[in-house]
């Protein structure tokens, strides 16, 4: 019986360690190199992946239209060549060829613009690498259209699409 009476004192006396065992507050830290964490994108790289992305849905729209117009102007041009186009005709295809060429120009001078703001936004300037050169295939494709080269400067302005994707992707 005196065994169970120790017994039962020994108990009694670790009682109240155990009780403040069973209160200590648990902690558990993340093993290193288990959860990865993507980088969080700030609202200046939002806006400006926003800005590529704009850019390159008016481009894309731009080149489907030019399509359709570079080739109309192409037949334009040969019936010219064959004397079979009216003095209308003649205007109206001089008039699309100037309407083309502004709209080529204004597509360079915003992604010219976009190239500079990507220079100088320091939260950008990492895709400014991939982005330098969009404004200058704009400008290639401008000076193809000027020697009514208009199938032409479409592909170089895909150049600038791809281009631009690219830079996207990496902002993602």
């Amino acid at each position: 019986m005196s065994r169970i009476v120790a017994a039962l004192l020994l108990t009694i006396a670790m009682l109240p360690i155990a009780g403040f065992a069973q209160t200590r507050k648990r902690t558990t830290t993340a093993k290193p190199g288990r959860a990865t964490v993507a980088p969080k994108v700030t609202e200046v790289q939002r806006l400006g992946a926003a800005r590529v992305a704009e850019q390159i849905k008016t481009l894309t729209r731009f080149i489907y239209l030019l399509g359709g117009v570079a080739k109309g102007l192409e037949s334009v041009d040969d019936a010219a060549r064959r004397n079979e186009a009216t003095p209308a005709i003649l205007d109206q295809a001089a008039r699309n060829k100037a309407t083309v060429r502004a709209s080529i120009q204004s597509l360079r001078e915003v992604l010219d613009k976009l190239e500079i703001d990507f220079r100088a936004t320091p939260e950008l300037q990492r895709y400014y690498i991939k982005l330098a050169g969009v404004a200058s295939g704009a400008a290639n494709a401008e000076e193809q259209a000027a020697a009514n080269q208009f199938d032409r400067a479409g592909r170089t302005l895909l150049g600038v699409v791809n281009q631009l994707t690219d830079v996207l992707l990496e902002m993602r």
